[in-house]
């Protein structure tokens, strides 16, 4: 059989998801997949709870008609189970992880050095064996970083499956089609978009009554692939990739390369979203503080206090856009406060990474001091001071 790279599979989803009206039947089923607390939320007058609610529902609806779908079509191999058919397990994360995994809530998702790298709303084969994935948006305000979301899933799924082409379809519940980033990535052949009606008006049929009775089980369908099924075409080690990746900004900035040549194109797969440079000695700290203000809700941190109250920082950096991040490990509570670049420079305070972000966490945690003053400084001028910075 010649292969196709999934064309096939992606003009015959084109043109019979183009048809796609979710139905009373589906909507419902769609409902099993929620938590109870979901079933509540999904009709509740708190907007915030209810949209929450209502995304993890319409995934479930989209999911449960691609199931209906592609029932008898010969192209498709088969839907890989997630939310209620995804099997219950309870894993241990660990740094060791690397490959597709479920969560414990069923989500699908591929993981690198024990973090989770992507999460994927539906994935599916043809019968060539080719995986493709899709995406699932509710709001056009969702797409701020969609665009680079999907370029690195694409490169990932890619990368492991050694695929020159990945199909992709996003499904929505309201019109994004004249959105410049939709028509983008629409660009490429093997990308489908699908409107459906809103949410709104398939919730209509439904009753917080009737919902509360579905159960969250399983369902025997023969289009459903389990996870673990889907053998990955390359070995990956995560970590691995990610260290020659961070040998290869170091000596590329010893050679005095511009920010713009860190992003090159090389032989190492550009599926590492960020470098995590290392931890500080006490004088790149000092060095840290003299060369950026540091705030954390509103309150200016010194040597004096980050010594104090802090254990450990590292610094990282975002790719592709090259965006530093500090990590400070709390001397109080296992917690790393993260600062992000300030528009009126310098750093603040944006969040809190606990060991509920267990993968990431326990790279943090793992991540010992090994830079001094002379690669602070480099770092500095790099990606706080310079050129990358700039254009920020």
């Amino acid at each position: 059989m010649v292969s196709n790279n999934g064309m096939e599979m992606v003009e015959w989803l084109r043109a019979h998801l183009n048809a796609i009206t979710p139905t009373r039947t589906q909507a419902l089923k769609a409902t099993r997949h929620l938590r109870k607390s979901e079933k509540k939320n999904l009709f509740s007058e708190d907007i915030s709870l209810m949209r929450t609610a209502e995304g993890r529902w319409y995934e479930g609806v989209i999911y449960e008609a691609l199931l209906e779908t592609v029932a008898d079509c010969n192209l498709v191999k088969g839907v890989v189970r997630k939310g209620a058919d995804a099997p219950y397990i309870r894993q241990k994360i660990t740094q060791e992880q690397n490959g597709t995994f479920y969560s414990n809530y069923g989500d699908i998702k591929v993981r690198g050095n024990g973090q989770d790298l992507a999460e994927f709303d539906l994935m599916f084969l043809d019968v060539q064996n080719t995986v493709g994935f899709g995406e699932i948006v509710t709001s056009p305000s969702d797409l701020k970083e969609f665009e680079q979301e999907i370029i690195f899933k694409k490169r990932l799924i890619g990368y492991l499956f050694g695929q020159p082409i990945v199909p992709f379809i996003l499904v929505s519940s309201v019109d994004i089609s004249r959105n410049s980033i939709v028509q983008r990535l629409m660009k490429e052949p093997e990308s489908v978009l699908i409107t459906t009606s809103s949410c709104e008006e398939i919730k209509r049929v439904l009753s917080q009554r009737e919902i509360r009775y579905q159960p969250r089980k399983p369902i025997a369908h023969p289009k459903l692939l389990h996870l673990a099924d889907i053998h990955t075409r390359r070995s990956f080690d995560y970590r691995k990739l990610h260290d020659e990746r961070r040998d290869r900004m170091l000596e590329l900035m010893d050679a005095g390369a511009t920010p713009a040549d860190l992003l090159k194109p090389d032989e190492i797969p550009p599926i590492v979203k960020k470098i995590v440079f290392g931890g500080l000695y006490p004088p790149a700290i000092r060095l840290l503080c003299q060369k950026s203000a540091i705030t954390m809700r509103g309150e200016a941190l010194t040597y004096e206090s980050i010594m104090r109250d802090f254990s450990k920082v590292i610094l990282a950096v975002n790719l592709p856009d090259l965006r530093p991040i500090l990590y400070f490990r709390s001397r109080k509570k296992k917690e790393y406060f993260k600062m992000v670049p300030a528009k009126i420079g310098g750093f603040k305070y944006e969040s809190r990474r606990t060991p509920h972000m267990a993968g990431f966490f326990l790279w943090l945690e793992s991540t010992r001091p090994t830079l001094g003053t002379k690669m602070t400084k480099t770092l500095i001028e790099y990606f706080v001071e310079g050129e990358a910075a700039g254009k920020r």
